[in-house]
Protein backbone atom coordinates (compact mmCIF):
# COMPACT_ATOMS: atom_id res chain seq x y z
CA UNK A 1 0.00 0.00 0.00
CA UNK A 2 1.07 3.57 -0.62
CA UNK A 3 1.66 5.84 2.34
CA UNK A 4 -0.22 9.14 2.44
CA UNK A 5 0.91 12.42 3.99
CA UNK A 6 -1.84 12.43 6.62
CA UNK A 7 -1.05 11.89 10.31
CA UNK A 8 -3.41 11.83 13.29
CA UNK A 9 -2.75 13.43 16.65
CA UNK A 10 -5.04 10.90 18.34
CA UNK A 11 -2.34 8.23 18.70
CA UNK A 12 -0.65 7.69 22.07
CA UNK A 13 2.52 5.60 22.13
CA UNK A 14 3.12 3.94 25.51
CA UNK A 15 5.85 1.60 24.33
CA UNK A 16 9.13 1.93 26.17
CA UNK A 17 7.65 3.87 29.08
CA UNK A 18 8.44 1.24 31.72
CA UNK A 19 6.32 0.04 34.59
CA UNK A 20 4.23 -2.16 32.32
CA UNK A 21 5.77 -5.59 32.29
CA UNK A 22 4.17 -8.94 31.72
CA UNK A 23 1.27 -10.21 33.77
CA UNK A 24 2.44 -12.94 36.15
CA UNK A 25 0.35 -15.93 37.16
CA UNK A 26 -1.91 -16.20 34.11
CA UNK A 27 -1.40 -19.96 33.71
CA UNK A 28 -3.68 -22.12 31.59
CA UNK A 29 -6.61 -19.74 31.96
CA UNK A 30 -4.63 -16.98 30.31
CA UNK A 31 -3.72 -19.27 27.42
CA UNK A 32 -7.37 -20.14 26.85
CA UNK A 33 -8.38 -16.49 27.05
CA UNK A 34 -5.63 -15.59 24.60
CA UNK A 35 -6.91 -18.13 22.08
CA UNK A 36 -10.39 -16.63 22.29
CA UNK A 37 -9.36 -13.00 22.12
CA UNK A 38 -7.09 -13.65 19.16
CA UNK A 39 -10.24 -13.98 17.08
CA UNK A 40 -10.02 -10.15 16.81
CA UNK A 41 -11.97 -7.27 18.19
CA UNK A 42 -15.19 -7.14 20.17
CA UNK A 43 -15.80 -5.81 23.66
CA UNK A 44 -13.36 -7.61 25.97
CA UNK A 45 -14.51 -5.84 29.14
CA UNK A 46 -15.75 -8.99 30.88
CA UNK A 47 -12.34 -10.64 30.46
CA UNK A 48 -10.27 -7.52 30.99
CA UNK A 49 -11.99 -6.71 34.25
CA UNK A 50 -10.71 -9.94 35.75
CA UNK A 51 -7.14 -8.70 35.41
CA UNK A 52 -5.70 -12.02 34.21
CA UNK A 53 -3.09 -12.12 36.97
CA UNK A 54 -2.20 -10.86 40.38
CA UNK A 55 0.92 -8.85 39.80
CA UNK A 56 2.89 -6.99 37.17
CA UNK A 57 6.59 -7.26 36.51
CA UNK A 58 8.29 -3.90 36.15
CA UNK A 59 10.22 -2.92 33.03
CA UNK A 60 12.76 -0.18 32.58
CA UNK A 61 12.11 2.78 30.35
CA UNK A 62 13.86 2.59 27.00
CA UNK A 63 14.23 4.53 23.78
CA UNK A 64 12.21 3.38 20.79
CA UNK A 65 14.25 2.17 17.84
CA UNK A 66 13.92 3.37 14.25
CA UNK A 67 11.56 0.57 13.25
CA UNK A 68 9.27 1.26 16.21
CA UNK A 69 9.17 4.94 15.32
CA UNK A 70 8.21 3.98 11.75
CA UNK A 71 5.42 1.78 13.13
CA UNK A 72 4.13 4.75 15.12
CA UNK A 73 4.10 6.90 12.00
CA UNK A 74 2.27 4.17 10.08
CA UNK A 75 -0.38 3.88 12.80
CA UNK A 76 -0.76 7.68 12.83
CA UNK A 77 -1.33 7.57 9.08
CA UNK A 78 -3.92 4.77 9.18
CA UNK A 79 -5.69 6.50 12.07
CA UNK A 80 -5.85 9.74 10.07
CA UNK A 81 -7.26 7.94 7.04
CA UNK A 82 -9.94 6.35 9.22
CA UNK A 83 -10.82 9.75 10.66
CA UNK A 84 -11.14 11.37 7.25
CA UNK A 85 -13.12 8.55 5.68
CA UNK A 86 -15.57 8.11 8.54
CA UNK A 87 -16.04 11.87 8.93
CA UNK A 88 -17.10 11.94 5.27
CA UNK A 89 -19.41 8.91 5.55
CA UNK A 90 -21.09 10.25 8.68
CA UNK A 91 -21.54 13.71 7.13
CA UNK A 92 -23.13 12.18 4.04
CA UNK A 93 -25.67 10.54 6.36
CA UNK A 94 -26.40 13.65 8.41
CA UNK A 95 -24.25 12.71 11.41
CA UNK A 96 -21.07 13.96 13.06
CA UNK A 97 -18.16 11.59 13.53
CA UNK A 98 -16.22 11.60 16.80
CA UNK A 99 -12.70 10.15 16.30
CA UNK A 100 -11.43 7.27 18.38
CA UNK A 101 -8.07 7.31 20.12
CA UNK A 102 -5.39 4.70 19.44
CA UNK A 103 -2.93 3.49 22.09
CA UNK A 104 0.22 1.59 21.16
CA UNK A 105 1.56 -0.49 24.05
CA UNK A 106 3.74 -3.49 24.83
CA UNK A 107 3.15 -6.27 27.35
CA UNK A 108 0.39 -4.64 29.39
CA UNK A 109 -1.31 -1.29 29.97
CA UNK A 110 -4.45 0.12 31.52
CA UNK A 111 -7.58 0.75 29.48
CA UNK A 112 -11.08 1.96 30.25
CA UNK A 113 -12.11 -1.72 30.13
CA UNK A 114 -9.45 -2.88 32.60
CA UNK A 115 -5.97 -4.29 32.13
CA UNK A 116 -4.92 -4.80 28.51
CA UNK A 117 -2.44 -7.58 27.81
CA UNK A 118 -0.47 -8.51 24.72
CA UNK A 119 -2.15 -11.92 24.55
CA UNK A 120 -5.50 -10.27 23.94
CA UNK A 121 -4.51 -8.90 20.57
CA UNK A 122 -5.82 -5.58 19.22
CA UNK A 123 -9.17 -4.55 20.70
CA UNK A 124 -11.55 -1.63 20.97
CA UNK A 125 -12.74 -0.47 24.39
CA UNK A 126 -16.15 1.27 24.23
CA UNK A 127 -15.73 2.72 27.73
CA UNK A 128 -12.96 5.11 26.61
CA UNK A 129 -13.56 4.84 22.83
CA UNK A 130 -9.98 3.74 22.26
CA UNK A 131 -8.29 1.10 20.11
CA UNK A 132 -5.45 -0.71 21.92
CA UNK A 133 -2.68 -2.18 19.77
CA UNK A 134 0.28 -4.32 20.80
CA UNK A 135 2.07 -4.91 17.51
CA UNK A 136 3.40 -8.29 18.68
CA UNK A 137 -0.04 -9.63 17.74
CA UNK A 138 0.96 -9.63 14.10
CA UNK A 139 3.79 -12.07 14.77
CA UNK A 140 1.18 -14.38 16.28
CA UNK A 141 -1.11 -13.83 13.31
CA UNK A 142 1.64 -15.08 11.02
CA UNK A 143 3.15 -17.82 13.17
CA UNK A 144 0.00 -19.22 14.75
CA UNK A 145 -2.65 -18.68 12.13
CA UNK A 146 -0.65 -18.73 8.90
CA UNK A 147 -1.46 -15.26 7.59
CA UNK A 148 1.20 -13.31 5.74
CA UNK A 149 1.52 -9.95 7.49
CA UNK A 150 1.75 -6.89 5.27
CA UNK A 151 1.16 -3.21 5.88
CA UNK A 152 -2.37 -3.52 4.55
CA UNK A 153 -3.19 -6.54 6.69
CA UNK A 154 -2.28 -4.34 9.67
CA UNK A 155 -4.45 -1.58 8.20
CA UNK A 156 -7.32 -4.08 7.91
CA UNK A 157 -7.05 -5.05 11.59
CA UNK A 158 -7.07 -1.39 12.61
CA UNK A 159 -10.04 -0.70 10.32
CA UNK A 160 -11.89 -3.65 11.90
CA UNK A 161 -11.34 -2.16 15.36
CA UNK A 162 -12.41 1.26 14.10
CA UNK A 163 -15.53 -0.52 12.85
CA UNK A 164 -16.35 -1.35 16.47
CA UNK A 165 -15.97 2.36 17.25
CA UNK A 166 -18.45 3.16 14.49
CA UNK A 167 -20.84 0.64 16.08
CA UNK A 168 -20.51 2.48 19.39
CA UNK A 169 -21.21 5.85 17.78
CA UNK A 170 -24.27 4.42 15.99
CA UNK A 171 -25.63 2.77 19.16
CA UNK A 172 -25.15 -0.81 17.96
CA UNK A 173 -22.71 -1.67 20.76
CA UNK A 174 -25.15 -0.42 23.37
CA UNK A 175 -28.00 -2.53 21.93
CA UNK A 176 -25.82 -5.64 21.92
CA UNK A 177 -24.70 -5.06 25.51
CA UNK A 178 -28.30 -4.54 26.66
CA UNK A 179 -29.31 -7.78 24.97
CA UNK A 180 -26.48 -9.67 26.66
CA UNK A 181 -27.37 -8.27 30.08
CA UNK A 182 -31.08 -9.02 29.75
CA UNK A 183 -30.65 -12.69 30.59
CA UNK A 184 -33.50 -13.55 28.22
CA UNK A 185 -31.47 -15.30 25.54
CA UNK A 186 -29.57 -18.61 25.47
CA UNK A 187 -25.85 -18.71 24.77
CA UNK A 188 -26.42 -19.91 21.22
CA UNK A 189 -28.47 -16.81 20.43
CA UNK A 190 -25.91 -14.52 22.04
CA UNK A 191 -23.22 -16.19 19.94
CA UNK A 192 -25.22 -15.32 16.81
CA UNK A 193 -25.33 -11.70 17.92
CA UNK A 194 -21.59 -11.73 18.57
CA UNK A 195 -20.94 -13.13 15.08
CA UNK A 196 -23.14 -10.42 13.56
CA UNK A 197 -21.22 -7.76 15.50
CA UNK A 198 -17.84 -8.96 14.22
CA UNK A 199 -18.98 -9.45 10.63
CA UNK A 200 -20.34 -5.91 10.59
CA UNK A 201 -16.93 -4.64 11.76
CA UNK A 202 -15.41 -6.56 8.84
CA UNK A 203 -17.96 -4.93 6.52
CA UNK A 204 -16.98 -1.51 7.86
CA UNK A 205 -13.30 -2.35 7.27
CA UNK A 206 -14.04 -3.17 3.64
CA UNK A 207 -16.14 -0.03 3.29
CA UNK A 208 -13.27 2.02 4.71
CA UNK A 209 -10.82 0.47 2.24
CA UNK A 210 -13.06 1.34 -0.73
CA UNK A 211 -13.86 4.88 0.37
CA UNK A 212 -10.28 5.66 1.33
CA UNK A 213 -8.93 4.32 -1.96
CA UNK A 214 -11.46 6.46 -3.83
CA UNK A 215 -9.96 9.48 -2.11
CA UNK A 216 -6.27 8.59 -1.81
CA UNK A 217 -5.63 5.84 -4.39
CA UNK A 218 -3.49 4.14 -1.76
CA UNK A 219 -4.18 0.49 -2.60
CA UNK A 220 -1.63 -1.53 -4.53
CA UNK A 221 -1.87 -5.02 -6.11
CA UNK A 222 -2.15 -7.68 -3.43
CA UNK A 223 -3.46 -5.40 -0.68
CA UNK A 224 -7.05 -6.60 -0.70
CA UNK A 225 -5.85 -10.19 -0.92
CA UNK A 226 -3.69 -9.60 2.18
CA UNK A 227 -6.69 -8.26 4.11
CA UNK A 228 -8.80 -11.25 3.05
CA UNK A 229 -6.06 -13.63 4.14
CA UNK A 230 -5.90 -11.97 7.57
CA UNK A 231 -9.69 -12.07 7.91
CA UNK A 232 -9.82 -15.74 6.97
CA UNK A 233 -6.95 -16.62 9.31
CA UNK A 234 -8.96 -15.44 12.31
CA UNK A 235 -12.22 -17.11 11.29
CA UNK A 236 -13.69 -19.22 14.08
CA UNK A 237 -13.40 -22.42 12.08
CA UNK A 238 -9.70 -21.89 11.30
CA UNK A 239 -8.83 -21.03 14.89
CA UNK A 240 -10.82 -23.94 16.32
CA UNK A 241 -9.27 -26.36 13.86
CA UNK A 242 -5.77 -25.21 14.82
CA UNK A 243 -6.36 -24.96 18.57
CA UNK A 244 -8.61 -27.96 19.27
CA UNK A 245 -8.55 -30.06 16.12
CA UNK A 246 -12.25 -29.84 15.28
CA UNK A 247 -14.92 -27.24 14.45
CA UNK A 248 -17.98 -26.49 16.62
CA UNK A 249 -20.15 -24.11 14.63
CA UNK A 250 -22.58 -23.54 17.53
CA UNK A 251 -19.78 -21.92 19.52
CA UNK A 252 -18.76 -19.44 16.79
CA UNK A 253 -18.53 -15.87 18.10
CA UNK A 254 -16.76 -14.08 15.22
CA UNK A 255 -17.84 -15.89 12.07
CA UNK A 256 -16.26 -18.43 9.78
CA UNK A 257 -13.36 -17.64 7.46
CA UNK A 258 -15.79 -17.61 4.52
CA UNK A 259 -18.17 -15.24 6.30
CA UNK A 260 -15.41 -12.82 7.26
CA UNK A 261 -14.20 -12.69 3.66
CA UNK A 262 -17.77 -12.30 2.40
CA UNK A 263 -18.60 -9.30 4.58
CA UNK A 264 -15.27 -7.56 4.12
CA UNK A 265 -15.70 -7.86 0.37
CA UNK A 266 -19.32 -6.71 0.53
CA UNK A 267 -18.17 -3.52 2.24
CA UNK A 268 -15.39 -3.09 -0.29
CA UNK A 269 -17.49 -3.84 -3.36
CA UNK A 270 -20.55 -1.78 -2.42
CA UNK A 271 -18.90 1.16 -0.66
CA UNK A 272 -22.34 1.74 0.88
CA UNK A 273 -22.81 1.77 4.66
CA UNK A 274 -26.51 0.94 4.21
CA UNK A 275 -25.58 -2.54 2.96
CA UNK A 276 -23.97 -3.56 6.26
CA UNK A 277 -26.91 -4.99 8.24
CA UNK A 278 -25.47 -8.27 9.48
CA UNK A 279 -28.02 -8.52 12.27
CA UNK A 280 -31.27 -8.83 10.27
CA UNK A 281 -33.90 -9.16 13.02
CA UNK A 282 -31.54 -9.96 15.90
CA UNK A 283 -31.56 -6.49 17.49
CA UNK A 284 -35.14 -5.53 16.62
Amino acid sequence: MKWTDDRSGNVEDRRGLGGGGAIVGGGLGTLIIAAIIFFLGGDPSSILSSGGGSSSAQTEQRELNANELKVREFVQMITAENEQTWTKIFAENGMKYQPARVVLFENTTQSGCGTAQSAMGPFYCPADQTVYMDMSFFKELQQRFGAQVTEFSIAYVMAHEMGHHVQTLLGTTQKVDALRRSGRYPESELNRVSVATELQADFYAGLWARQTDNREKFLEPGDIEAAIEAAQAVGDDNIQRKSQGYVDQESFTHGSSAQRKEWFMKGYNTGDIRQGDTFNQLLR
